[in-house]
């Protein structure tokens, strides 16, 4: 069967996504949709889907319009993650409430939501339509409890790590998993093949955002590809925060409790008294040891998956390299 890697199918579903264009008017309504796509991104989630699908068909072009339909959706969030954030940019280029305005920014998103599913339908088989929509329309709401739970896991201080590892479920690894399952049901896999793969999604989402949680922390800025301390500025509920207040004890709590406290600080300062911190209770080791066996786990729910060994390749290689931003 012809196999095709990420590269080629990155290519592939970036010229399908580029291709789309908005002829409707009023213009103002679908200018940001455009522009938010054509941002680019990683397009994660369509080429996994499209590597999932691959395992069985050989042609992916058959589901571009559902690879497109995830990544609208992906990008309707972040439209709207930006707008609750306040964010100002995204991707290097000012957030569409910035460069137009918020009742924009929601009309926008909400357009690219009924998108997503307008694309999500396009063409697909009549037999799969009530599973992949179900699929997905599980995932779209899972996403939002995620992101409310991260809302109110602002205003906690007792946030455990199963309610973080949970809302980053939620919020981040569900999305990966619905992206391989819908993937693989469009390709015909069993369901056991196709929940397989969805639980590889969510362990790999899991060990990708704990990753990401490190990273901010420990990783090179030159690498990982922002600033570092970003969490611990803004007292972000991480793995890494919420592991150190449980083990901390004595001067080292109370040194965490005073600037999560603090109003008025010198960021380097911080950044650093905090990072001290969490060397002291050893939170690097821990955290690298829970993404790690995230990973291993997902690997082997992948081993588990019936096709041949080579046909897998091209999914194992692409996971790899997401998790090679050095820890």
């Amino acid at each position: 069967m012809k196999q095709q890697n990420s590269e080629q199918l990155m290519k592939g579903i970036h010229a399908y996504i580029e291709s789309l264009s908005y002829s409707r008017d009023p213009q103002g309504l679908y200018d940001p949709i455009e522009y938010v796509l054509d941002l680019g991104g990683k397009r994660l989630r369509p080429v996994l889907m499209l590597l999932a699908y691959n395992l069985y068909k050989e042609n992916v072009e058959a589901i571009y319009p559902q690879a497109a339909g995830i990544e609208t959706y992906h990008n309707f969030t972040l439209l709207h993650d930006d707008l609750m954030d306040k964010a100002e940019v995204r991707r290097g280029k000012p957030t569409v409430h910035k460069r137009w305005d918020e009742n924009t920014a929601i009309l926008s998103g909400d357009t690219m939501l009924i998108l997503s599913y307008r694309f999500m339908m396009q063409g697909c088989p009549v037999e799969r339509q009530e599973e992949v929509m179900g699929i997905f329309g599980q995932t779209a709401l899972e996403v939002c409890e995620g992101q409310q739970w991260d809302m109110e896991f602002e205003r906690r201080d007792d946030v455990t790590v199963d309610e973080y590892i949970e809302m980053i479920r939620l919020k981040t690894s569900v999305l990966l998993a619905a992206a391989l399952k819908i993937g693989a049901v469009l390709g015909g896999a069993s369901a056991e093949d196709a929940d397989r793969l969805y639980d590889f999604g969510i362990r790999m989402g899991l060990a990708f955002q704990l990753q990401d949680d490190y990273l901010d922390v420990y990783g090179d800025p030159a690498t990982f590809g922002k600033k570092i301390g970003g969490d611990i500025l803004c007292n972000k509920k991480t793995y890494m925060l919420i592991t150190a207040l449980q083990r901390a004890e004595g001067a080292d709590r109370d040194t965490l409790l005073h600037w999560i406290q603090a109003d008025d600080f010198e960021p380097a300062e911080k950044i650093a008294a905090v990072t001290a911190v969490y060397d002291k209770v050893g939170i690097a080791a821990l955290c690298r040891q829970k993404i790690e066996d995230y990973y291993a786990e997902g690997l082997r729910l992948l081993d588990e998956v019936c096709v041949e060994e080579p046909l897998k390749e091209p999914l194992r290689a692409f996971v790899d390299r997401l998790m090679e931003r050095k820890l």
